[in-house]
């Protein structure tokens, strides 16, 4: 059976011309949406998304190529920009009666609330990014031996044909190992939702390199145009990351100080998968951004 988020109600809602998200609902109250990950599904957040619904619409869609939502063809270098993905959650929460919306997303979801944030400035109240830098900076950053831990991002960058076929030619091994060398606490991911994610993924595999494959080219560019325009993002922000900065020899808050005007940073001791690893944690620090900005 697979797994969902336990009290949610699942529908699917198009938000496009050949794209339905697959998203589970619940609580009530002003509206937050939640994002996921790679290589996950929505069910990363039943256990934050479960805690906010006692005060929140808690929205949880699986993104455009992942999980039970539609997977189309990478027809041209849009398909899967984070700006066609953010706007498929501006799309899926006005359908659902929400025109302005908190945000918050981990890793690929992060990318999409950070897009979403820049385009949808009227819209997104409030964001906030896990584990995860901004785009264009996250390439700038990698470079030399350190950049052999992001090696996925450099074979999905590939041009289309060679990276999905040896992907999914070892899908679980390939997908397995991030969620076992990601996870500090592995009793984080029970077995029936690693399965999942494993089963979702290995089902996705072409949508899923064309997302990363869109990261290194048009995401860029997007992200380019505004910095250069100066565009930031307004609303309050709340980022919280591993302290892979250090690391790797950058300063992670000074790159965020550099997009977002009103900015909490801070550094979680857990693993990549935070909602998994430390819900309590990482429920809070959402909490405290919603209160943010309330007069």
């Amino acid at each position: 059976m697979t797994p969902v988020i336990p009290g949610f109600d699942y529908t699917r809602i198009t938000v496009d011309d050949d794209v339905a998200l697959n998203v589970a609902v619940g609580g009530s109250g002003t509206p937050i949406v939640l994002l996921h990950g790679f290589p996950q599904t929505h069910l990363m957040w039943r256990h934050v998304a479960t805690n906010l619904a006692a005060d929140h619409t808690v929205i949880c869609p699986d993104l455009r190529g992942y999980g039970a939502s539609d997977k189309p063809a990478e027809r041209d270098r849009d398909t899967y920009a984070k700006r066609t993905m953010a706007a498929d959650i501006v799309a899926l929460a006005r359908e659902l009666g929400h025109h302005r919306f908190a945000l918050a997303g981990h890793d690929r979801g992060a990318l999409v609330a950070v897009r979403a944030g820049l385009d949808h400035p009227d819209t997104v109240t409030h964001l906030a990014s896990l584990d995860v830098l901004p785009t264009l900076d996250m390439w700038e950053i990698l470079h030399g031996a350190n950049a052999a831990v992001a090696f996925h991002l450099y074979l999905m960058a590939q041009p289309a044909g060679l990276p999905e076929q040896m992907i999914a030619a070892s899908a679980d091994a390939f997908f397995g190992y991030f969620l076992d060398a990601w996870t500090q606490n592995p009793d984080a991911l029970p077995a029936d939702v690693r399965a999942e994610y494993l089963r979702a993924s290995r089902e996705a595999v072409p949508s899923i390199v064309a997302d990363y494959r869109a990261s290194a080219g048009i995401d860029i560019e997007h992200d380019q145009a505004d910095r250069a325009a100066g565009n930031r993002l307004v609303m309050p922000v709340t980022v919280i990351q591993q302290d892979w900065g250090a690391a790797l020899g950058f300063d992670a808050a000074a790159l965020w100080r550099a997009w977002a005007s009103d900015l909490e940073h801070m550094t979680l001791a857990a693993g990549h998968f935070m909602p998994e690893e430390a819900p309590e944690a990482i429920t809070k620090e959402l909490r405290s951004l919603l209160e943010r900005g309330i007069d």
